[in-house]
């Protein structure tokens, strides 16, 4: 109980202490005009009110992967609860807040079009094509999952309603009418509610573990778990002999560091009154996001009376949707069956919608197409017509993908930071520290996944940390001879 309590106070002293000088570095001014005023247009450019922000912001960051990601990243253990909390505070709420920044200081443009400017265009047009790529990969999976999902209920047996084709159509439409419409037609109408949803189920799964889990993990736990698998080696493995390094990395993405976050912060950027809701908004949501992060670990360590062994059997039968309705049901009855349900067919489907309209917001910004309705019509449809051609696809494949490309596309946005904050002038380590030990995970994995280099670990760690290091050398060097030459 005590790592849980621990857990939650760290992350709530990082935005009380660490968020204050992280503002400071990033040159806020209330006293300018966002965005918003300057550029509205009853579209995508739309006052907001903070308080909506921030909820619109939190869910659209968590859909369900604080839930899935947390679920899958407790076979490794207690350590899945430390690098929640270590990768939200150093990476995660860092990079969601300066995605943030850096759109309300350039008119709300997508991250790409930044990355044109701090950079250079091959910057520029490797961002767009991850990006782009990200985004669309985001849509399918969250077509895929809920749809799935919706079709299996026991409710809907022998209708019309238990085929996955109805859902897939349903999705469908619903994602074309949120990717055109302006934003205050569904998103700022429907999302507060389902935001302030996702608070009081994960309140409510967080009491009920704390006073009725079998296993609480405790302190010693996570000593006990270095001790016993590789004599405190920080890189060792599960007991299924995967290696932490890289890849409890890249299973717990949302609530500790992901990339998709930064696609989703300039559509915020375009509605925010004021400069000085960025922290609350951007960092605070990132900051709640890893508490429900940490909720999940817990309940998935935490809920099995069989540890480890049962966890892996039922995620094996049903994956972590099956987990969140047994944990839901078990500790909350019918009300738990109700919410866990929601938790996974519409938090899915509101990160896939905003996917899909922050895709179509970075491709217009891209090649400078004006946001008029036909416009908007004639991208929607291609877009949504091939996203459901890949349903179609294995599920499996389409994840993989979406994890790396959503731990580049992160990475990516860290060193644009750090190219933000050079400029500036200000203290760019609590971006290019991020930076570099991103670009050692990602690297590492790509080397040794399957989908990449396939590389045996030995090798694929060294060579991370290295490409890692030389980012950096390579960006110090070519600032200071910028400096000195100006």
């Amino acid at each position: 109980m005590l790592i849980f309590f621990a857990c939650i106070a760290i992350l709530l002293v990082g935005y009380k202490f660490y968020s204050p000088f992280v503002e400071k570095q990033a040159g806020i001014d209330p006293n300018i005009k966002t965005p918003q005023e300057r550029l509205n247009d009853g579209v995508d450019y739309v006052a907001v009110s903070p308080f909506k922000a921030f909820l619109i912001q939190f869910l659209n960051v968590a859909g369900v992967g604080p839930i899935f990601g947390p679920i899958l990243g407790a076979l490794y253990g207690p350590v899945a609860l430390v690098w929640i909390v270590i990768g939200n505070i150093v990476g995660g709420a860092v990079h969601d807040y300066f995605s943030g920044v850096m759109s309300l200081k350039e008119d709300g443009k997508s991250l790409p079009e930044i990355a044109g400017k701090y950079y250079n265009v091959i910057f520029k047009g490797v961002m767009l094509v991850f990006t782009a790529m990200l985004l669309f990969f985001v849509g399918v999976v969250f077509i895929m999952s809920p749809a799935g999902l919706l079709s299996n209920l026991s409710y809907f047996e022998g209708t019309f309603l238990a085929g996955n084709t109805f859902w897939v159509l349903a999705i469908l439409v619903y994602y074309f009418l949120a990717t055109l419409l302006p934003i205050n037609k569904i998103i700022t109408k429907l999302y507060p509610a389902f935001g302030l949803l996702m608070i009081v189920m994960t309140t409510l799964i967080a009491v009920a573990l704390l006073m009725e889990a079998p296993h609480l993990p405790q302190v010693n736990d996570i000593f006990a778990y270095f001790h016993g698998h590789h004599d405190h080696d920080f890189l060792a493995p599960n007991p299924d002999g995967l290696p932490v390094w890289p890849l409890l990395f890249l299973t717990i993405t949302c609530g500790a560091i992901s990339g998709f976050h930064s696609t989703q912060s300039p559509m915020i950027a375009r509605c925010l009154t004021n400069e000085k809701y960025a922290r609350p908004v951007f960092y605070g949501a990132m900051m709640c996001e890893g508490i429900v992060a940490c909720v999940w670990a817990l309940a998935g360590i935490a809920a099995f009376p069989g540890g480890y062994v049962e966890l892996k059997a039922m995620l094996a039968q049903g994956g972590p949707g099956l987990v969140v309705n047994h944990i839901a049901t078990s500790y909350l009855g019918i009300f738990g069956g109700v919410m866990a349900i929601l938790a996974v067919a519409i938090f899915p489907i509101t990160s896939g919608d905003t996917a899909f309209r922050s895709l179509r917001l970075t491709i217009m910004d891209a090649f400078k197409i004006s946001q008029t309705t036909l416009h908007r019509l004639a991208l929607a449809v291609p877009i949504l017509g091939v996203a459901y051609l890949m349903t179609f696809l294995d599920f499996s494949l389409i994840w993989r993908y979406f994890a790396f490309s959503n731990m580049l596309l992160s990475t990516s946005v860290l060193w644009l930071a750090t190219k933000y904050l050079f400029d500036r002038g200000t203290f760019h380590w609590i971006a290019s520290i991020p930076a570099v030990i991103g670009t050692a995970i990602t690297v590492a994995y790509i080397a040794t996944a399957g989908i990449g280099l396939n590389l045996p670990a030995t090798y694929s760690k060294p060579i991370g940390i290295v490409i890692a290091v030389v980012c950096l050398i390579g960006l110090v060097t070519a600032h200071n001879k910028r400096t000195a030459t100006a």
